[in-house]
């Protein structure tokens, strides 16, 4: 098993998970609250939708592309140092973000907050790992991970209270809170949460990682154009020379050798990019499905919609707790496989399928995702050394950021060549239907491959304690 930080008494490992908790609850609670607002957003500063999706967009580019280097440097300069900095960065710009005079000045802001949500994100498991004992460990990475379902499950609601009395600059009225309390705490880390590594950064690699990051974003945002094939295709070949010029630099962005030699490390990253990339589209298809092929409003959608972060929320903690006892490789891949029986009954959703038909079905893609994510997490964490928990925990992240944009890149590859440029409207409710079972076929076949692969990851080696 890994070492971890000796001599942190339970108290302070509490004081620590709750610290870290809070900060993880912000990111996915503000992502989901904005989005509320955006109608609000556009009508201030007279912006069409284009320019609307770059506000979540540009947060989301931002923390992919510095997902890796933040992680490295936590394992460099001390993981509490840059989850500190992080907060506060993610802090200051919501504070600006209230005083916004135009949409520029938001974008910029959104892109800082994408900034700090990678310092924050990329080392919050790391630091996790780093004071819990391995076999407290699942226990503590299912409550983080409860942490995020609540901020996906409360953001639209609060949001859409705080929106609709007190405008839509007040969301970030309780980040700057709530990132007042993670800052005042963050000074009681223990100073043993120091970086470990004594070697120089690798620019190429965070250049080169980057520019990757940029072009498969774009063009998988932009499929099936020619262009977006072409940034894609690009943003692979690029990653062939990320590769090589991580072989031959002695102190690599991120160490190639965890995926050639450490098995479970490898098929765990490799499962939850397809775990990812199976499941996060279908919060967008089923918001479709109930508004355009049931008739329900928005609200009502939204509603309904909760079901599935709520029963995550409500299972991570358990199924934490239970990675510590049974193989978490056994555990994820039964939540694939739950996650798979979920996404085979949408697939033959129909327009006289009774509502609570649908609500099972979401409780059911909620409970195979709680199954799988600590697991997993538990899993990926418990392979490697100490000095690479950082480069680990980022790595987890940015499988996860992939995994959303190849899911999202699917259906609109789907939409585009079997449903074309038509407006979605109760009227094309039977081709939207064909498009969404196909869709959901595809991704049922994903999520038991996915299964498969999990399961792969039980006769990896681990590294020693270091």
């Amino acid at each position: 098993m890994q070492g971890h930080v000796q001599g942190v008494n339970p108290r302070t490992r509490t004081l620590i998970l709750v610290v870290v908790t809070i900060a993880t609850f912000l990111n996915p609670f503000t992502g989901s609250s904005i989005n509320l607002a955006l109608p609000l957003i556009g009508e201030e500063f007279g912006t069409d939708a284009v320019i609307l999706s770059w506000i979540p967009t540009s947060y989301l580019l931002s923390t992919a592309i510095f997902l890796l280097p933040a992680g490295r440097f936590g394992d460099m300069m001390g993981r509490g140092r840059v989850f500190a900095w992080g907060t506060l960065l993610y802090t200051s710009a919501s504070l600006l973000t209230v005083f916004t005079p135009h949409i520029p000045f938001l974008l910029g802001c959104r892109f800082l907050q994408g900034l700090g949500s990678a310092m924050v994100f990329s080392n919050a498991v790391a630091i996790i790992a780093e004071v819990y004992p391995p076999g407290e460990r699942g226990r503590a990475l299912g409550l983080n991970v409860m942490a995020v379902y609540g901020g996906l499950t409360l953001g639209p609601f609060l949001g859409g209270l705080l929106t609709q009395y007190l405008g839509w600059r007040s969301i970030f009225g309780v980040t700057i809170f709530l990132g007042a309390v993670v800052l005042a705490s963050v000074r009681r880390l223990p100073a043993s949460l120091s970086g470990t590594v004594r070697e120089p950064f690798d620019i190429r690699g965070a250049v080169l990682s980057a520019a990757i990051m940029v072009l498969f974003f774009v063009g998988i945002s932009t499929l099936p154009a020619t262009s977006g094939i072409a940034a894609v295709v690009l943003s692979l070949g690029l990653l062939l020379v990320f590769v090589r010029v991580e072989d031959a630099t002695p102190s690599p962005l991120f160490p190639l050798h965890l995926f050639r030699e450490n098995r479970s490390f490898a098929y765990s990253n490799a499962s939850a990019l397809i775990n990812y990339c199976a499941t996060f589209a279908v919060t967008f298809l089923m918001s479709l499905y109930l508004q355009v092929v049931q008739g329900l409003n928005p609200a009502f959608a939204g509603l309904v919609l909760l079901v599935q972060p709520m029963v995550q929320m409500i299972f991570s903690p358990f199924t934490g707790r239970l990675s510590d006892r049974v193989p978490p490789g056994d555990l994820a891949s039964i939540g694939l496989i739950i996650s798979a029986a979920s996404l085979l009954g949408f697939s033959f959703l129909s327009e006289e399928t009774p509502l609570f038909v649908v609500i099972l079905l979401l409780a059911v893609l909620g409970t195979g995702l709680a199954f799988f994510s600590a697991p997993n997490t538990n899993a990926i964490m418990g392979a490697v050394s100490r000095h690479h928990y950082g480069v680990a925990s980022a790595m987890l992240a940015t499988m996860r950021s992939i995994g959303m944009m190849l899911s999202m890149g699917m259906v609109m590859v789907a939409f585009a060549l079997l449903l074309g440029d038509v407006a979605l409207t109760p009227a094309v409710s039977g081709p939207f239907l064909t498009c969404m079972q196909a869709v959901f076929l595809v991704l049922f076949l994903l999520s038991v491959a996915g299964a498969l692969v999990s399961r792969q990851k039980e006769t990896g080696l681990q590294f020693p304690a270091g």
